[in-house]
């Protein structure tokens, strides 16, 4: 993202770099916009896969299979650009803020989706795997085969509880 001037995402886009300063505001809005977009087209597919599937090892399927495979972006591009994100964040530390705040709905919509009695951030936690899972399965794919990553998945869920539990009665931890 660094490297791209917001004249050559214009030109390739038929536009005007000024049209994207004021549609975006620049290349971090345009990045959000289109991750945004991303995201949502994947959440709807999660979500009507969960409306349509009641037992939570076919809706953990789902959410892992829309995650590394959305049928929107079959590559995966989305997730490699929500690290490029997450780089960016890590540099510049001015849109931490807003980056913040879409995964805070992001966990949020998916642990109510999971449980919706969730308090104890089991949808950060899953965001979390997920993102570690995908990564892993993008350098070495045969290290992570679905059955394991949603075995992982039905594990973190399963364990939830317990978590949830144990935090609030741990030392200097918090929910």
């Amino acid at each position: 993202m660094a490297g791209v001037s917001v004249d050559a995402l214009a030109e390739r886009a038929d536009r005007t770099s000024g049209a994207i300063y004021a549609h975006f505001g620049g290349k971090d809005g345009l990045l959000l916009a289109l991750l945004d977009e991303w995201r949502d087209a994947t959440s709807e597919a999660i979500m009507a896969d969960f409306e349509a599937d009641a037992e939570l090892e076919d809706r953990l399927r789902s959410l892992w299979r829309n995650f590394v495979a959305p049928a929107s972006d079959p590559a995966g591009m989305w997730v490699l650009l929500e690290h490029e994100l997450w780089l960016y964040v890590c540099r510049n530390p001015d849109a931490l803020q807003r980056v913040a705040q879409r995964y805070q709905q992001a966990s949020t919509s998916l642990a109510q989706a999971l449980r919706p009695d969730d308090s104890g951030g089991l949808g950060r936690l899953l965001i979390a795997l997920l993102i570690g899972l995908e990564m892993q399965r993008r350098l070495d794919p045969e290290a992570v085969p679905d059955e394991l990553a949603i075995a992982g998945l039905k594990a973190l869920v399963g364990g939830a509880e317990l978590l949830a539990g144990g935090l609030t009665g741990h030392r200097g931890v918090s929910t």
